[in-house]
């Protein structure tokens, strides 16, 4: 990693680093780069996807937890 970019970056104010950081996020994925999951993120993710087939009607549509959040911190989810 280029210490002097990351140092730059560090100075700039937090929303610029988080918008940055998406940006870059973004970036990456679209050269269709995919983290890798632990063991353990697996094994939740199977443990969750069970229990949605078990109590499909106990989730909550994207559009009701997205206005949550957009009222709870104020911007777009």
């Amino acid at each position: 990693m280029n210490a002097t970019l990351f140092e730059t970056a560090k100075r700039l104010p937090l929303a610029e680093r988080v918008e940055l950081a998406e940006a870059l996020w973004e970036d990456i994925e679209a050269e269709g780069y995919e983290p890798k999951l632990t063991s353990a993120q697996a094994d939740e993710l199977d443990r969750r996807l069970e229990e949605h087939r078990r109590h499909p009607e106990a989730g909550v549509p994207w559009e009701e937890v997205k206005a949550e959040l957009e009222q709870k911190y104020g911007h777009s989810a």
